[in-house]
């Protein structure tokens, strides 16, 4: 079953569903800066597009594009910056 998703007033969309082995999710985040709580361990891979990022406990941003991914542990805040339309897919373990 497919579960859509919308966040910071509809600039960040994502649709979920079970990937082969873990939850996941495939969204798109448009130009902002957005801050992320997390529930589960995230893996979050760039399809298109470029975001920075700033992990938890970290005062540095770091670029990520289409082929790079980076993980958030559970229970943590991040942040986001995108200059524009940037996809992505997310897994939860």
């Amino acid at each position: 079953m497919l579960s859509v998703n919308s966040y910071f007033d509809d600039k960040v969309k994502s649709i979920g569903f079970q990937g082969e082995s873990l939850p996941a999710t495939v969204g798109v985040i448009s130009a902002g800066e957005y801050a992320f709580d997390t529930s589960k361990h995230e893996t979050m891979s760039i399809i298109s597009g470029k975001l920075s990022v700033q992990l938890p406990n970290t005062s540095e941003w770091v670029d990520y594009t289409a082929g790079q991914s980076f993980e958030v542990e559970a229970n943590t805040v991040f942040h986001v910056k995108s200059e524009g339309d940037t996809a992505y897919l997310c897994t939860y373990a």
